[in-house]
């Protein structure tokens, strides 16, 4: 082979290289997270309080901050509720709780997950103080699997309230 041959081979592999990077620069972009949920205690209103966020301007955070406390003080203290967010990306779905440290929740977790037509791949949990946990649960969707993300946080949260 002479030199121009070489030269010529390495500048179409070159360019092929840069084909590639763009192609995979393209599906990298589209692989964004589809959607984050998170729920906190005290955004979540009390069945008693929705009159008052109807009512109530959302035009400042300061309103914000005067709804939120108002929550908390009628009744939803931090140890009644989890803070619950979950993340989904294409089948992927990982949730993460932080709730009160009580004997079996975390199968409980695990079970009510499972119900949703949700496939544990993965969990984790770490004791956060002496009374609290942070779960952590990276699950895949069934094929049946068809709620929203904050179709599931509710479901979460909901199911939570009967078993704390």
């Amino acid at each position: 082979m002479d030199k121009a041959s070489v030269l010529g081979d390495a500048i179409k592999y070159v360019k092929h290289l840069q084909e590639k990077i763009k192609q995979l620069e393209e599906q990298t972009k589209k692989r964004t997270v589809e959607s984050v949920v998170l729920v906190k205690r005290y955004h979540l209103p009390a069945a008693d309080d929705d009159d008052d966020h109807s009512n109530s301007s959302s035009n400042d955070d300061a309103d914000d901050d005067t709804r939120r406390r108002s929550v908390l003080d009628k009744g939803c203290s931090d140890s009644t509720l989890p803070e619950i967010e979950a993340r989904a990306s294409e089948r992927d779905v990982m949730i993460r709780i932080h709730c009160e440290k009580q004997p079996g929740v975390l199968a409980k977790v695990l079970s009510e997950v499972e119900s949703l037509r949700l496939s544990i791949v993965n969990s984790s949990v770490l004791p956060f103080g002496n009374s609290t946990l942070d779960i952590t649960i990276v699950a895949q969707m069934d094929g049946e699997f068809s709620m929203k993300v904050i179709e599931l946080v509710k479901n979460l949260r909901l199911a939570f309230l009967k078993f704390m």
